[in-house]
């Protein structure tokens, strides 16, 4: 392998793959270094049993940038994704499934059942919601406000934000404000009578974040599943990804090599090399050296300024900042392979396998608050209290398991990274129990149709997939450490205090999921700061 290079990306996550691919297309001599065997990060296709495939940590396609997808060409390189339809379905004591589907009013044909005023609310939240995300949704891939100071760049700041609010109605600035800072239980029992119709609001929130739905800052769930997504740009889209996530990742990786980027895996970056304040490549853990003019780290922001590079290389204010970003992950991940497929109570009978794919189990709004209070004070719910999201990808995908087998994935929460008593070691399997518990009065055949069984706790996470604290965002999706705050203030525009260093994962603006947006965005910004450099050195000469 060459040592010398122009960028190179530490992490082979899909932000990291996105923004190596880019820098390659732009005629950059790139190289990945991803330090497990599998790239993709957290969005990866993984054998969890022989034969059998699950998309082991992220599990749904609901916000790839249209950006990326068509600028990489992802289809080309096999990208597929089959639009969820339901987008979302919940299944309810008493045998009640609750869907909903891309047809607004075909979802409140549903919920009159239950209520008709509930109905009718529903079509004008929906509008509502759509509105406001779409004026929310070019910041995804602006860059954020600059606020390191200045007075003519806090002016020029100021002039940029005053266009993009230019012709704003009141009623949406007021409807933005409280989306950002409002309460999900608050917004949902000031709207909704029946508790249908509550459940699949709730459980339509910003899974994996901090937070049970009472607490201020949880509403901007609803706002982000309302951004487009897919190649089309559809507002709210929700995918299964043929082949399951990892094949976004190896359609990003694909694209990437057509351009001449290299991956390497197995590839452990042990250290960020810097000199007089400028990045100047990394040293692998094995000691092996590499020297790039810059470098991009898909790694979380802790990760990468705190482990990855002497603290005597950044100011101590922003490595203090750093240290205090949110995270403790309150989220786990328990995969199933099963010899029959899940028969929930209330389903259909005429129910087709995009609506047999997938279910949520959301506890009361109540419920779910008390359980998010246990996971804050490190104590594991009962059952009947955790949220858990249900989708059986080989339903809608054959390629993922053996005539006779099932693969389901159900994403839980609230748990804690940090339990007060014993360890994740020893109640991990305690964990994937309660799961499997709180699924069977749903789907009672579940438990003992179990094959293989997966566990991933937040601490599993870590250790396995690089998150620092399990966090999935690396960095609670909060208003504090958004936009302009993300990951710390003043260094919001993928830029760090050391040259020629960028932050290009989830920690950046604008935050986790599967976007890619993150990855766009930085690789834009290097690209941008590397023909101004350009153009002052034939300035100079």
């Amino acid at each position: 392998m060459a040592s010398q290079w122009d960028a190179i990306v530490v992490g082979g996550g899909h932000n990291g793959l996105t923004a190596a691919a880019l820098l390659a297309r732009a005629g950059l001599r790139t190289l990945v270094l991803e330090r497990r065997e599998l790239a993709g990060g957290c969005c990866v296709t993984e054998e969890i049993a022989p034969g059998c495939r699950a998309s082991t940590t992220s599990y749904i396609a609901s916000m790839l940038r249209p950006e990326v997808i068509r600028e990489l060409g992802l289809a080309r390189h096999g990208l597929r994704m089959v639009p969820c339809e339901p987008a979302l379905q919940v299944a309810l004591d008493g045998g009640t499934v609750l869907a909903d589907w891309g047809d607004p009013g075909r979802t409140a044909a549903e919920i009159a059942r239950y209520s008709a005023a509930d109905a009718r609310a529903f079509v004008t939240v929906t509008a509502e919601l759509h509105r406001l995300a779409a004026r929310l949704q070019p910041l995804l891939t602006e860059l954020p406000p600059d606020t390191s100071g200045g007075r003519l760049r806090d002016l020029a700041e100021l002039v940029r934000l005053g266009r993009r609010l230019r012709g704003i109605r009141a009623r949406d600035l007021a409807g933005l404000t409280e989306l950002l800072t409002g309460s999900l239980g608050e917004f949902i029992e000031a709207r909704f009578e029946s508790r249908q119709a509550r459940a699949l609001l709730l459980a339509n929130n910003l899974y994996g974040k901090h937070g049970g739905p009472y607490q201020p800052g949880t509403l901007i769930g609803l706002a982000f599943h309302m951004l487009t997504g897919g190649e089309e740009s559809v507002q709210g889209f929700f995918g299964h990804v043929i082949g399951g996530m990892g094949a976004i990742s190896e359609a990003i990786a694909a694209a990437g090599r057509s351009h001449g980027m290299q991956l390497r895996t197995g590839a452990e970056v042990g250290q960020i090399l810097v000199r007089r304040g400028q990045a100047t490549g990394v040293a692998l853990a094995d000691g092996t050296e590499l020297t790039a003019r810059v470098v991009l780290s898909g790694a979380d922001p802790k990760r990468t300024f705190l482990g990855l590079l002497d603290k005597a290389e950044l100011p101590g204010d922003f490595a203090a900042a750093v240290a205090g970003i949110k995270m403790d992950g309150p989220c786990a991940k328990v995969n199933l392979v099963l010899d029959a497929e899940p028969q929930v109570l209330g389903m259909p009978a005429d129910a087709g396998p995009g609506q047999r794919a997938l279910f949520t189990l959301p506890p009361e709004i109540g419920v779910a608050d008390a359980c998010y209070d246990l996971a804050k004070r490190g104590e594991l719910a009962a059952a009947d209290q955790l949220f858990v999201d249900c989708v059986v990808a080989s339903n809608v995908d054959g390629s993922l398991a053996p005539a006779g087998r099932h693969i389901m994935t159900c994403f839980v929460q609230y748990v804690p990274y940090r339990l007060a008593s014993g360890s994740w070691d020893q109640r991990r399997e305690e964990l994937g129990d309660l799961v499997l518990s709180r699924i069977a009065a749903f789907a009672p055949n579940v438990p003992r149709s179990v094959l293989a069984r997966q566990v991933l706790t937040p601490l599993d996470l870590e250790r396995g997939y690089g998150l620092t604290e399990g966090n999935i965002f690396h960095g609670d999706i909060r208003p504090d450490q958004l936009f302009h705050m993300r990951p710390v203030p003043g260094w919001a525009r993928y830029a760090t205090p050391v040259r020629g260093l960028y932050l290009c994962g989830a920690g950046a603006h604008p935050g986790g999921g599967v976007t890619g947006a993150p990855g766009y965005n930085a690789a834009g910004r290097v690209l941008a700061d590397l023909k101004r450099g350009r153009r002052s050195r034939d300035a100079a000469s």
